[in-house]
């Protein structure tokens, strides 16, 4: 037998041609010609007729096509002894260009996530179910709808496994059109949100209904499926009816519990519909992330480490080893500190003699440095040193006034007591004092309240004062008189005890 070699031509130099040539092939066959002659594959491709020919030479030694002679057009003697071949796909070529189409697709499939799927799988689910409740249902039925279902399961699981590749490529920034990516990102994400949320409802009742079939019998059912199968196993095969209807059981049970675990989750083993709700949720904070990195490209931006791979470019770069010491201190601030001395001779050599800012600082004047401050760094001036200032006065006025300010706190916490419940009507006027810590005890007492509730008992965060509030239903309004103005809202009942007091002051209006 010969030795074919169907895909020898993918590792040539001239690999793309063969491909091309192939393909020119395959379309033929999808258009139902056989044969095709050198001069129409050449037409075909626009190319060189002395390549063409080569090239079918080559795949024809490979085994990838047949040669058959030519004899339409002979119509001499020297036409019929000079080499004409029409040319076909042999069965090993067209199964070679077949598994690179499939592998293409593969390769290429960007894939989807249906939530139509899942609406189908529903249907189907319930329609398994309603079968399953039947004492003697139909083995064609049932059969067709478990081929359906896994189908459609197939399908689904196919598509998300290889949409999820793409978005993963498209995360990390592989084989991505930047500009492509701006202008679907909003679609992308909206598209991962809505599959989220169909996901979330829909698996919950893809999980009650897996559920409600396993509790109805799904055993009979794949016994059904598979005793269907068996029964078209040709007389004279290898193995009985009885062995094919076993490996079909068998097949039909690992297909029914992929479907379970792919909805149905267990103690240690989340089901692979929450693995993608979580990957496809984990995506979109991913994609904005991208989003950021593109904006970040765009402004020219660079992160640590492309600033060290240039550094060490510019130092494999460094004609020798003084002008890597060099690059390394100009690079690492690591150069001897140096203090320039300006005194007034050097202001007012500067101001006779001034240096234009165009000068390039090659050709400036030098600068003067004081090699004593080199050595010791900065110091004070000798001389007198200053006086302290006497802060008593600052610290008695200080003193006095967080006294004043306490004693007016304390007077208005007494003034703000009751020994009764108290309508806000009824509080009258404030000086500024009262009236801010009433403010603060009425925004306490309001944020504690949760809704639905008419009263509320709260304490103060230094635990000093308890206040009691409740609302009233006669729709009344209470008014403060304050020095700044008036203020007002929906009259309540409140009460302020004081809890370091048992005796507390009645509120006077």
């Amino acid at each position: 037998m010969p030795d074919f070699q169907p895909f020898a031509h993918l590792t040539t130099p001239n690999a793309a041609l063969y491909r091309a040539v192939m393909g020119t092939f395959v379309r033929a066959k999808r258009r139902f010609v056989v044969h095709l002659r050198p001069e129409d594959v050449q037409e075909e491709l626009a190319a060189d007729l002395n390549a063409v020919s080569d090239a079918l030479d080559k795949l024809k030694g490979w085994g990838n096509l047949r040669a058959d002679p030519d004899t339409s057009r002979v119509t001499t003697v020297e036409d019929f002894h000079r080499a004409r071949f029409l040319f076909q796909l042999t069965p090993e070529g067209e199964a070679a260009e077949q598994a690179l189409a499939t592998f293409d697709e593969a390769l290429g499939r960007r894939g989807a996530l249906q939530a139509v799927a899942l609406t189908d799988i529903v249907t189907q689910l319930h329609a398994l179910l309603e079968l399953a409740r039947l004492r003697e249902p139909d083995a064609a039925k049932v059969h067709l709808l478990l081929r359906g279902l896994v189908g459609r399961f197939s399908d689904l699981a196919d598509n998300a496994q290889a949409f999820m590749g793409s978005l993963q490529r498209s995360i990390d920034l592989h084989d991505v059109d930047v500009d492509a990516f701006r202008a679907y990102k909003d679609q992308l994400i909206d598209y991962l949100e809505r599959f989220i949320k169909d996901l979330v409802t829909t698996g919950a009742e893809i999980t009650t209904l897996v559920g409600r079939i396993d509790e109805a019998g799904i055993e009979r059912l794949l016994a059904m499926a598979a005793t269907r199968e068996a029964e078209d196993t040709a007389p004279g095969a290898d193995d009985s009816r009885q062995a094919a209807f076993e490996r079909g059981l068998v097949l039909w049970r690992e297909r029914w519990l992929g479907l379970r675990q792919w909805f149905v989750s267990e103690a240690h083993h989340p089901s692979q519909a929450k693995l993608l709700r979580s990957r496809a949720r984990a995506a979109i904070p991913a994609l904005l992330q991208v989003v950021s990195a593109l904006n970040e490209r765009r402004a020219g931006r660079s992160d640590r480490s492309a600033d060290f791979r240039t550094l060490a470019r510019w130092f494999a770069q460094a004609p020798d080893e003084a002008a890597m010491h060099r690059l390394w201190r100009a690079v690492f601030g690591l150069s001897s500190s140096r203090h320039l001395t300006v005194d007034a001779g050097t202001l007012a050599e500067r101001d006779e003699h001034p240096v234009p800012p165009s000068t390039p600082w090659h050709e400036a004047p030098p600068l003067l440095i004081s090699p004593q401050l080199r050595k010791t760094g900065s110091f004070e001036r000798r001389g007198k040193p200053n006086r302290i200032v006497d802060r008593t006065e600052q610290r008695r006025l200080l003193t006095e006034r967080a006294a004043r300010q306490a004693a007016e706190t304390e007077l208005a916490r007494k003034r703000l007591l009751t020994h009764r419940p108290t309508r806000l009507s009824e509080v009258g006027t404030l000086d500024p004092a009262e009236f801010s810590l009433f403010l603060q005890l009425l925004g306490d007492a309001l944020a504690a309240r949760k809704p639905g509730r008419r009263s509320i008992v709260t304490t103060t965060s230094d635990g000093t004062l308890e206040i009691r509030l409740t609302a009233l239903d006669d729709g009344t309004t209470a008014e403060i008189r304050t020095p700044d103005g008036t203020f007002s809202g929906p009259d309540h009942v409140i009460e302020i005890l004081d809890l370091r007091n048992d005796e507390p002051e009645e509120w006077s209006a």
